[in-house]
């Protein structure tokens, strides 16, 4: 089973403070680069893996979808998804992203942020998300990049300019990795981009984009602090069509 991390006590309360949890998709900085990756919604089936407090779910149904479906694996972050939306073509299911059976041709979108890099199996969520999917219908993600989650976070150096250096540890060596964010020992999946990559083509995707997310200068002007995600990038935006 995927590591629940959401239903500990400690990191829930850490995540709820955390600025994309206030603010929803205006809270993160790469939404605005990931919304340009999605197709028009109007009468779409939707899927969202890892749906978190539904923010994107209630999204994609003001953007004219006909139907969104949510699922996670944690209780704590459903009970906020289904308090804040009144509204009966939005569901929310408890399921673990290593296990799921999806209905065939089902959906227009499969959509996920930040969720897929906590899944071990994620040759079996790809093969059911790509069976999952109409003709034609599309797969839109991102994740933590490799380059982040293969960084040694304890060992970083300046350079000549002061700036952070953080030494990329083992980056070949794919599996589980143990961090201490929010609370001690969250596990995820550290692979390679060329695993994403080439594992949806095995299964055969289409890939239209893949962006190695970092900061605008306009967003570094803004948020000064983001200046450091400009080092590595933080996140791996992903477009394909089965």
């Amino acid at each position: 089973m995927t590591q629940n991390i959401y239903d500990d006590e400690e990191f829930f309360a850490g995540y709820s403070r955390l600025r994309r949890s206030v603010e929803g998709l205006d809270g993160a900085p790469e939404w605005p680069a990931l919304r340009a990756l999605l197709p028009d919604l109007r009468g779409r089936k939707v899927l969202d893996l890892g749906c978190g407090f539904g923010w994107f779910c209630r999204w994609a149904r003001q953007q004219g979808a006909a139907r969104v479906s949510g699922i996670d694996v944690s209780e704590k972050m459903l009970a906020r998804s289904r308090a804040e939306t009144a509204d009966p073509a939005v569901t929310y299911t408890r399921a673990d992203m290593e296990h799921l059976d999806l209905p065939p041709a089902s959906f227009d979108l499969v959509y996920s942020s930040l969720a897929l890099h906590y899944v071990e199996n994620l040759s079996g969520l790809m093969s059911q998300v790509y069976r999952s999917l109409v003709r034609g219908g599309h797969l839109v993600f991102s994740v933590e990049h490799p380059i982040f989650s293969a960084t040694a976070w304890s060992h970083w150096l300046p350079d000549a300019a002061g700036r952070k250096l953080w030494p990329l540890d083992s980056y070949l060596d794919e599996g589980p990795r143990s961090t201490d964010w929010l609370t001690k020992g969250v596990i995820k999946q550290h692979r390679t981009l060329a695993t994403y990559i080439n594992l949806l083509i095995g299964l055969g995707f289409s890939i239209s984009h893949v962006e190695e997310w970092a900061p605008t200068a306009e967003q570094i002007a803004a948020e000064p602090s983001w200046a450091d995600e400009r080092a590595r990038p933080p996140f791996l935006l992903v477009a394909a069509r089965r």
